[in-house]
């Protein structure tokens, strides 16, 4: 089903045409002419298929189609993290280069005097975080008395977050006659129950089932007493194939502990985590993605607003205690329907969270031994020489290679430019 079927503006077209594209994913197929058509929406789909694009081109056809804004703002999408906010603007700004749309966005760790200019000029799109958006409203800088478009972006994440209340107050403010459309990689029950409030007869689409990470990440967890992870990941990233590798640690203190190890063991290394201003979150970004360093150590701050093509492997150097937070994790890889690998670092407190991981994703994740290295070794004297002990369990190597035998697919527009 090529693009040009499913309603969308000519001038939208070009832009999709010119980025190379021609096919939509499935979430896009099924999302965009319900959204065309003018209903609120709820899009479910696993990271990395195509979400920014699905809500972001039927929504850019409609503005277009009923003419300029008059200097009021039509549309708003609400994010959770502002690397998130920041991608979907450059998404946004390709999709609609060839329109007189003017484009605002609005997060924290930035001066607030340049969104409240921006916002207080009269723009057509504001994509916000709801934290810096309350703020601003709060000073009176915005005015959403004409907004016809409102997404909820990455909605259980926002739950998560503790940004319900603020989000319940962002909608009283807009008019209760707009379309909103809500789309999330994964839905709770209690955010369905929410979407009574805040859509009106919704249709529903759902694409792959809620709990499955993607299908084509290759998942691996590799046994380890705690105090041999670092030596273990410093001998994984032997391997040349671990080209362009997302690390996630617990904690922002543990981030930077990982990346001074990765350091010392001259591997290249950058932290994103929220102890990091924005520039510099932006910096370690950008060089992630132009190849400037080869990890990039994370805390779950990035499990939802990371939008790398080619990330190679994803390791869980700290096992999430949420089996949600797992999938987001390992969704930064595998996008586009490419393929990819997640590690998972498991030691003596993790076999528990595995095991309620394994029973949401509906599958066992194989445990590997990794080839050359010590399990043996001592604890090394900054940790006070005090060791773990070791699995309770015998380890249990895979059968075959993984990822043997696949080949990659060709990538599908949209998809992969998260959103993550």
């Amino acid at each position: 089903m090529p693009f040009r079927t499913l309603g969308l503006d000519d001038r939208i077209l070009k832009a999709v045409q010119e980025a190379g594209y021609t096919e939509p994913t499935p979430i896009q197929a099924a999302a965009i002419p319900e959204i065309v058509a003018g209903h609120d929406l709820i899009g479910i789909a696993q990271t990395g298929t195509g979400k920014t694009a699905a809500f972001t081109l039927p929504m850019l056809t409609l503005l277009a189609n009923r003419g300029t804004g008059g200097g009021r703002t039509r549309a708003l999408v609400l994010a959770p993290t502002r690397e998130l906010v920041a991608q979907i603007e450059e998404n946004v700004r390709a999709y609609a280069k060839h329109l007189p749309l003017r484009i605002a966005t609005v997060f924290g760790g930035v001066g607030e005097r340049p969104q409240i200019q921006a916002l207080r000029s009269g723009v057509d799109l504001v994509i916000a975080t709801p934290g810096r958006l309350m703020d601003l409203m709060g000073q009176g800088a915005a005015n959403f008395n004409s907004l016809e478009f409102l997404v909820l972006d990455e909605a259980d994440r926002m739950l998560d977050m503790g940004f319900l209340p603020s989000i319940r107050r962002i909608v009283k403010s807009v008019p209760t006659k707009r379309q909103t459309l809500l789309f999330s990689a994964t839905l709770s029950k209690e955010i369905e129950a929410l979407t009574h409030d805040f859509q009106h007869n919704p249709r529903t689409v759902q694409i792959g089932r809620r709990s499955n990470p993607a299908e084509s990440v290759t998942q691996l967890a590799y046994e380890v007493p705690k105090h041999l992870k670092p030596a273990l990941l410093v001998h994984l990233l032997k391997d040349p194939a671990m080209n362009m590798v997302l690390v996630f640690s617990r904690t922002k203190h543990g981030a930077d502990r990982i990346a001074k190890k990765l350091e010392q063991s001259g591997i290249s290394s950058a932290t994103l985590h929220s102890n990091r201003s924005q520039n510099q979150r932006l910096r370690a970004l950008k060089a992630f993605k132009d190849g400037e360093v080869r990890v990039l150590v994370a805390t779950d701050i990035a499990a939802r607003g990371i939008d790398v093509d080619g990330i190679s492997h994803v390791i869980n150097f700290d096992f999430p205690m949420h089996a949600e937070d797992y999938v987001h994790r390992i969704g930064r890889t595998g996008r586009a329907q490419a393929i990819g690998d997640a590690i998972s670092f498991i030691s003596s407190e993790d076999y528990g969270p595995l095991k309620s991981l394994e029973k949401f994703i509906n599958r066992g994740v194989p445990r590997k031994r990794a080839e050359g290295f010590d399990y043996n070794a001592s604890a090394p004297k900054e940790d006070g020489g005090q060791r773990e002990r070791g699995p309770r369990r015998p380890m249990v190597r895979m059968d075959g290679s993984p990822g043997g035998g696949r080949q990659p697919q060709r990538r599908r527009f949209g998809a992969g430019r998260r959103s993550s």
